[in-house]
């Protein structure tokens, strides 16, 4: 039998592809299949980022509110909330 245009000869293939090949267990995904496995992985990512700099900002502005709470110095309220976290200073 001749190999089709996509097929190689085994004595063609490389030790890997034989291995792999000669797994059954291992399953191979059509290059489009990988595309939408990718786009819906990139999606959930880019959910999750969008989330967490959402209460990462609440938690900021949370705490902000606090430092003006218990201000006594108005002039100094900008710095006490520049200050808040010093190692984000660089």
């Amino acid at each position: 039998m001749k190999p089709t245009m996509h097929e190689k000869p085994v004595a063609e293939m490389s030790q890997l592809q034989r291995q792999l090949l000669g797994q059954e267990h291992v399953k191979f995904y059509t290059q489009q299949e990988f595309d939408d496995a990718l786009a819906m992985a990139k999606a959930e990512i880019m959910t999750v980022a969008i989330e967490t700099t959402k209460r990462a900002i609440m938690i900021e502005r949370e705490e902000c509110a606090k430092l003006a709470d218990e201000c006594v110095d108005i002039e100094k309220l900008s710095d006490a909330i520049r200050n808040r976290i010093p190692s984000q200073r660089q």
